[in-house]
């Protein structure tokens, strides 16, 4: 073997994880939300968590991308750590569908049939099949299937080059001789375990195992606890991506570690077992790429078969590695930003989380409502720390949702980042007013400003009405209904209505000397905040709506929503009666 084969080696393995790694991202594009949003309608069954793990690896072409998913599952909290060991199982034995791909190589025949499948024949018209599809067509769907025949002809024209670079190997005794320590379990387990710690791929290191089995000189003795050590190796990528996310996530990347180590010290203790027994005829014979995608799926039902009932028992294991203790509560956690991969789940953890930053506003404007007619400081001092939180709200879910955005995402999770965008925004202005009203009635308590009783009646029919509006708002937002958020434009201008007869009212006592210049500042302060809140409602209202039709134009919107409308005109009458004004 020269310098120019070690080249060609180089070049070979590049094509080779470049290809798999386009054609694992065309699969999940192509694959779209709907069959990872599979993996969140579980139940605590490990066989039926097994079967989705086997189906959603076998699609996306990586064990490793689904278990790094899981990982963000079950610490979002998508997931149990009962429900993502099964799941688990499954990657493992849904990751040998590659090594059958590969072995295609292997076939060998003189007939025209035979010689079509193998992968050099047909792989040049997958390629040009990919290129047109991948530079003409418009619809991304035929785009990611052009891309995933480019990255399937692209790894297996890696395949053949370094089959064909390792081929003068066979000649080589030295080579002969490396091979032969590979048949010491032990140090085949960490030869196999390291390449694929290095790689991060189980899939490309059984590839290169593959290819370096054409030349017929690796024997079934080496191969067995290369592949077993493949295995092991593959879950340092879990194993990375659970720093820094909470126990369970942690548990899940553990039991991933445990499966395979426990799997492989069992298979092992059989295998050579039963080989001192009965002496396997096959021990010392040349393996070639179909006989290890063979012993490759074998392990891994064998370790499944064993395993899967054993699941508590995992469970276990990986609590009492991991202790049970009072974690901190960040209910940012949700936020994973492995969920990013699963689009349509990661915008529902940013829904819940929205719901969440809308109650504690509306929480806030509701205490700081009260601290005008009733001021209490532990109230005020509520408000003002809940602004803070609903600031953080707002800069976190504004981060993830722009990250977000920026995937591979469908039409309708579009529109629901939009609306989910617009409205924090309003959401966030909510607080605001909240403790600006805070603010105001502290100073009123400090100075002992206090309403007429005219003004506190009339006062009190617009507090009602921003309550209402609030109520509603928050209904609709959280159910997503267009129907009731219909109902906010009618009253949030019933708000407007009142807020310009108060001043009125307050312009005509200031003229007849009933009402002081500082009273009067106040009162106005107080109004004008309340309006604001009212049409911050509106907003979130307009953006319920009119994402629903793929648009977001809040003054088209308010224009057709009152021009000519019966519903519009029943619902203003309606709210009038129910918020009528002191005479």
């Amino acid at each position: 073997m020269n310098l120019f084969d070690v080249l060609s080696l180089i070049g070979g393995l590049a094509l080779f994880l470049f290809g798999m790694n386009i054609m694992g991202q065309g699969l999940e594009r192509s694959a779209g939300s709907k069959l990872k949003t599979i993996l969140e309608k579980l139940t605590s069954n490990p066989f039926k968590g097994f079967l989705l793990g086997l189906v959603v690896t076998a699609v996306i072409q990586s064990s490793s991308a689904t278990t790094v998913m899981v990982v963000g599952f079950v610490n979002s909290g998508v997931m149990t750590l009962r429900q993502a060991i099964g799941i688990i199982m499954g990657a493992n034995v849904g990751t040998t569908v590659t090594s059958w791909l590969l072995s295609l190589n292997a076939i060998e025949g003189d007939s025209i049939l035979m010689k079509l499948l193998k992968p050099t024949s047909f792989s040049p018209i997958l390629a040009l099949i990919g290129v047109i599809l991948y530079m003409s067509a418009k619809n991304s769907k035929k785009k990611d299937i052009g891309t995933i025949l480019l990255g399937f002809a692209i790894l297996m024209t890696g395949m053949d080059g370094m089959s064909d670079a390792v081929s003068g190997l066979k000649h080589v005794p030295e080579f002969a001789n490396i091979l032969t320590m590979f048949s010491n379990p032990i140090l085949g387990v960490l030869a196999g375990a390291a390449l694929t710690a290095i790689i991060q791929s189980s899939s490309a290191s059984v590839g290169i195992l593959q290819a370096l089995a054409s030349t017929g000189t690796v024997t079934y003795s080496s191969a067995i606890p290369i592949i077993l050590g493949q295995n092991i190796g593959t879950c340092v990528t879990a194993m990375l991506s659970s720093v820094g996310t909470n126990r369970n996530a942690r548990r899940a990347a553990a039991v991933h570690l445990y499966f395979n180590i426990i799997g492989t010290t069992v298979f092992l203790l059989g295998f050579y077992a039963l080989h001192a027994l009965i002496r396997f005829p096959f021990y010392s014979l040349p393996i070639d790429e179909l006989g290890i995608a063979q012993v490759h799926t074998v392990f891994n039902l064998t370790c499944t078969v064993v395993m899967l009932p054993l699941s508590r028992l995992l469970e276990k294991l990986a609590y009492l590695t991991i202790r049970e203790e009072k974690d901190k509560q960040d209910q940012f956690q949700l936020l994973d930003e492995r969920l990013m991969v699963t689009p349509s789940i990661a915008i529902r953890q940013c829904k819940l989380l929205t719901m969440d930053m809308t109650a504690l506003a509306r929480e806030s404007m509701l205490k700081a409502m009260d601290t005008v007619s009733d001021f209490k400081e532990e109230d005020a001092a509520l408000v003002a720390e809940n602004e803070k939180m609903v600031d953080v709200y707002e800069d976190r879910l504004g981060t993830y949702l722009v990250k977000l955005s920026s995937q591979r995402i469908s039409a309708e999770d579009s529109h629901e980042i939009s609306k989910l965008l617009h409205s924090i925004s309003d959401i966030e202005r909510i607080s605001d007013h909240a403790l600006s009203i805070a603010i105001i009635a502290r100073s009123m308590a400090e100075k002992g400003i206090r309403f007429s009783e005219q003004g506190q009646a009339e006062f009190r029919v617009i507090t009602d009405a921003v309550r209402e509006v609030l109520s509603i708002t928050e209904q609709c937002f959280d159910a997503d209904d267009p129907v009731q958020a219909l109902r906010v434009e009618p009253l949030e201008q019933v708000v407007d209505y009142l807020s310009d007869t108060l001043r009125a009212r307050h312009i005509q006592r200031l003229q007849e000397g009933a009402c002081s210049v500082e009273h009067g500042l106040v009162f106005t302060d107080l109004l004008s905040d309340y309006r604001r809140v009212s049409d911050h409602c509106s907003n979130i209202a307009a953006a319920v709506i009119q994402l629903q039709h793929d648009c977001y134009d809040t003054h088209q919107y308010l224009g057709s929503v009152k021009k000519n409308n019966q519903d519009f005109d029943r619902l203003y009458r309606s709210y009038m009666a129910q918020f009528p004004l002191p005479q």
